[in-house]
């Protein structure tokens, strides 16, 4: 969420946000409505005083007939105070629900574009693995192996269901040991492992809500299953106040995460690229109120997922998002897409995002700075997702269907081939 102030004072720009996000928001409405909030709370906070007045008064009455005239006019100015405090309740949640709609500024450098497509390669990492065989994919791969079960997954869990089974569950493991393990010897990240049934304004606060309904599984109470660690991981620190020689917090948050795809019933419905439970490492980083700090950060947890594509062994490019593939709330981001033989091309891994304050302001997340209160900024990337064992499985593949398990993996395995 932007601050009012910012938006009044900035329309262009933020005008230009939504034109160059692809979001459709209408700044002037906005502004409209915020004009008749301050002037209708302007009234409310005069006749509040107004009243208040008048109850001060009643006790001091000189006579009954005072007292009674006064009484009189307090309770006619508290019914009109409570018509105009419902008028201003009104305008109120006409207020809310297009501040939250503001999509925040991005970046000069986010390139121009309208989808995924359009986003504009920075590098490549690793050379593309040259088979002297036609490839397999992983379903054929890993099925064959008895790593992977799709029929009984499907029978327990319905559209998308899975599991995997002997090395499969050993190779997943060992993949998220390993990720612990690399983050252990980086400077200052707390590991967690956060919840994956969340409360709805953890969700808005994050810039999950209100676009992505859709894609979220909700409970009968109203709650919500999180498509990704990190929103548990923002709302730790939900309505507190933190200080400045405390920052940057750095977390790496495992969770079960849940997506329903919903608009992807017709992508990816073979194997478990696209599926609609699965495992996430998250970074989550905090950090002072300064574009520097957030740039330095997001550079920082993008070279950390990198290492630990290269210590794997995964050949990958990276892509920066042009404006039409930023989420509401995000001011650049970097996607990892790592090589998928069997389709001949790159598949998303993770994203790497910040946001400024964004949303820390909806969080009410804040620090204190020389006696002054300020947001937070916050930076976030996929540590770990469930793609890069597809990824692994696929590039390391041999003749004869076995799979070379990475050097770095081969400790957790106790082998160094699966087959």
């Amino acid at each position: 969420m932007l601050d009012i102030k910012f938006i009044r004072e900035n329309a262009d720009l933020v005008k230009e946000a939504a034109r160059k996000k692809n979001i459709t928001f209408d700044v002037a409405e906005l502004i409209t409505v915020d004009d008749s909030r301050r002037a209708i709370l302007t009234e409310v906070e005069t006749m509040r005083s107004k009243q208040n007045e008048i109850a001060n008064a009643v006790p001091r009455a000189q006579n009954p007939e005072e007292r009674e005239r006064l009484i009189a006019e307090s309770k006619s100015a508290k019914e009109l105070l409570q018509q105009k405090e419902s008028e201003l309740n009104e305008v109120m949640k006409q207020w809310q629900g297009l501040m939250v709609q503001v999509p925040n500024v991005p970046d000069m450098s986010v390139p121009e574009g309208k989808e995924d497509s359009d986003n504009v390669e920075l590098r490549t990492w690793g050379a593309i693995p040259q088979f002297n065989f036609t490839p397999k994919d992983h379903i054929e791969l890993m099925q064959n192996l008895g790593m992977l079960d799709l029929e009984r997954g499907t029978k327990v869990a319905g559209f998308r269901g899975y599991v995997l089974k002997g090395d499969g569950a050993r190779l997943q493991f060992a993949l998220w040991h390993f990720v612990q393990d690399y983050f252990l010897k980086k400077e200052g990240y707390t590991p967690m492992i956060v919840p994956s049934l969340i409360k709805r304004e953890l969700l808005f606060g994050t810039g999950y809500l209100p676009q992505g309904e859709e894609d979220l599984y909700k409970t009968q109470d109203g709650d919500y299953l999180a498509g990704t660690a990190e929103v548990a991981t923002m709302g730790y620190y939900m309505d507190e106040v933190l200080e400045k020689k405390d920052l940057p917090i750095k977390l790496l948050s495992f969770a079960d995460s849940f997506r329903r795809e919903a608009g992807s019933h017709g992508k990816d419905t073979k194997g478990i690229l696209r599926v609609h439970e699965f495992y996430k490492i998250e970074q989550v980083v905090l950090c002072e109120a300064s574009h520097t700090e957030s740039v330095k950060y997001h550079e920082e947890v993008q070279a950390n997922t990198e290492g630990i594509m290269q210590a794997l062994g995964i050949p990958y490019h990276v892509v920066v998002n042009c404006g039409g593939d930023l989420g509401l709330g995000q001011v650049k981001k970097y996607d990892i897409e790592a090589w998928l033989p069997s389709e001949n091309t790159y598949r998303e891994t993770g994203s790497a995002s910040y946001f400024h304050d964004f949303q820390t302001r909806r969080l009410n997340i804040r620090y204190r700075d020389d006696g002054k209160l300020k947001f937070v900024h916050s930076v976030n990337n996929t540590a770990l997702s469930g793609r890069p064992l597809i990824m692994l499985v696929e590039n390391f593949q041999q003749e004869d269907g076995s799979i070379v398990i990475p050097e770095v993996l081969r400790p957790y395995m106790g082998k160094d081939k699966i087959g």
